[in-house]
């Protein structure tokens, strides 16, 4: 067997016999079934756990995609996400210039996905969903989306990376962000190691 590590501290075990591989996290011990939080997991907004919206509201890599008619794949990087007190839906925000076949993707079939990474920890999470609809970005979206990148910012200060790059990756024009609305219908673990893909209550 062997083990390849990286410098983000990701693990690729490779048995030489089977030709199987996996990834384990270093220092990372179970995923999202184990880290609901003290509330148990219980759905609050957007039929989400307060622990899950937690997580996204951090700052956290947050990488979107859907696929158009044709079944063609787009991804993209989101700036924030956003939850109304209400709860009815959750939000996501994009630029829409660098994202523009994604957001006709999304207006075209309703698909749409968020990967959500904590990239000192890489803890990782998964929502989808097929009910997508895209809008314009309300004033709050706007804040929290600067909001957003400031802490994006600081998160990746952890592991090495300047402000100066960080700006870079994230840079947007506020006129002209865009909104993706849905109601996550499935979740799933996306942290490397053996719970990896697998199904998370809500």
């Amino acid at each position: 067997m062997c083990v390849f590590a990286a410098a983000t501290r990701l693990l690729v075990v490779w048995n030489r016999t089977t030709g199987e591989a996996f990834v384990a996290n270093d220092g990372q011990r179970g995923g999202w079934p184990d880290r609901t939080g003290p509330d148990g997991g219980r759905p609050a907004r957007a039929g989400l756990s307060e622990a899950i919206l937690h997580f996204l509201e951090r700052g956290v890599s947050l990488v979107v995609s859907s696929s158009d008619r044709a079944n063609r794949p787009r991804v993209g990087r989101a700036l924030a996400v956003q939850v109304p007190a209400d709860g009815a839906w959750i939000g996501v925000c994009l630029d829409r210039t660098a994202n523009a076949a994604l957001l006709a993707a999304v207006a075209e079939t309703g698909r749409f996905a968020l990967a959500a990474t904590e990239p000192s920890t890489h803890l990782s999470i998964q929502l989808t969903g097929e009910d997508a609809t895209v809008t314009a970005a309300d004033a709050e979206a706007t804040i929290l989306a600067a909001r957003h990148v400031d802490a994006f910012a600081a998160e990746l200060a952890l592991i090495g990376y300047g402000d100066a790059f960080t700006r870079a990756l994230m840079a947007h024009d506020p006129a002209t962000l865009a909104m993706v609305r849905f109601r996550p219908s499935r979740l799933y673990d996306q942290t490397p190691g053996p719970k990896a893909g697998t199904a998370v209550p809500p």
